[in-house]
């Protein structure tokens, strides 16, 4: 643990308390090796630096924007060597940024048919509730019965 004798070392608490980022989560980033194993104590508690905060930090940021853990993985790789040409990076941001406009527009179709849908609903017995109606017949929808994917 020489390294940390020089440099303020942090525990996972820490780390997880000054990013906002749940303990699992650390420890998942670690496992699929976005996030370096950091040293550990005698009794094998991890002690993280600076610099693990700044990529945890770097990582987070990354999938708030919707960057996917292998898209991570190569600004990571294209972060480490600052002289490097950054077209790949844009590449991948702009991938990112088709794809939030892709699913922005899904979600709208998503509202105003949730919206018609709901504006249909005059209360009364559930016998003739229009929610009811679509819900158990999805080609009712305007959107034809297509399935909208989110990943679940």
């Amino acid at each position: 643990m020489a390294e940390t004798t020089l440099e303020r070392a942090y525990s996972i608490g820490k780390v997880s308390e000054a990013t906002g980022c749940k303990v699992e989560t650390i420890r998942f980033y670690e496992q699929i090796g976005l996030l370096p194993e950091p040293e550990r104590t005698e009794g094998k508690q991890r002690r993280y630096l600076a610099s693990h905060i700044d990529r945890l930090r770097f990582i987070l940021h990354a999938r708030d924007l919707g960057f996917s853990v292998e898209a991570v993985r190569e600004l990571l790789k294209l972060a480490a060597d600052p002289s490097a040409p950054c077209e790949q990076a844009d590449e991948i941001a702009r991938a990112q940024l088709e794809a939030v406009r892709a699913k922005i527009a899904r979600l709208t179709d998503l509202a105003n048919e949730l919206e018609r849908v709901a504006d249909g609903c005059h209360g009364g017995r559930i016998a003739d509730c229009r929610v009811i109606e679509v819900l158990a017949e999805h080609g009712a929808c305007s959107h034809g019965g297509a399935r909208y994917d989110d990943g679940r």
